[in-house]
């Protein structure tokens, strides 16, 4: 391998034996939460185990984790109306299938966080690091 190598692999998550059960409420919060109000939720959410005192490494990593998936979520909503309008709405079914995808992946991620078990969502743009 080079040490140029652009690996598209989703960094692997932190290694956490047993996070406390605030920290699993927090990160539950966040992924369900971007069901229902998108990136806003998670967003919160990051911001508040971030800062926290003492450090809540688990909360904040799944909270950034539910982030970046909302803003990839966000973007695919965007790209199905591109779609859309340009295809005289052939496509309209893609926003139905970007939102089905958003609540399986969601509530999968909150059922592995609440179980302590970190959680990587395929496919996603990984922009807030």
């Amino acid at each position: 391998m080079s040490e140029y190598d652009t690996s598209a692999s989703p960094p692997p998550p932190p290694l956490v034996t047993s996070a406390p059960q605030e920290e699993r409420t927090l990160a539950l919060v966040a992924h369900l939460l971007g069901i229902l109000t998108w990136f806003v939720g998670a967003l919160v959410v990051w911001l508040i185990s971030k800062d926290a005192n003492p450090s809540k490494p688990f909360a904040t990593d799944q909270a950034k984790e539910a982030l970046n998936f909302q803003i990839t979520i966000a973007i695919a909503y965007v790209a199905c109306f591109i779609l859309t309008i340009v295809s005289l709405g052939l496509l309209s079914f893609l926003g139905f299938l970007v939102w089905v995808a958003n609540v399986v992946f969601c509530i999968i991620a909150a059922v592995k966080a609440n179980n302590g078990e970190a959680y990587r969502y395929p496919a996603t743009l990984r922009l807030i690091k």
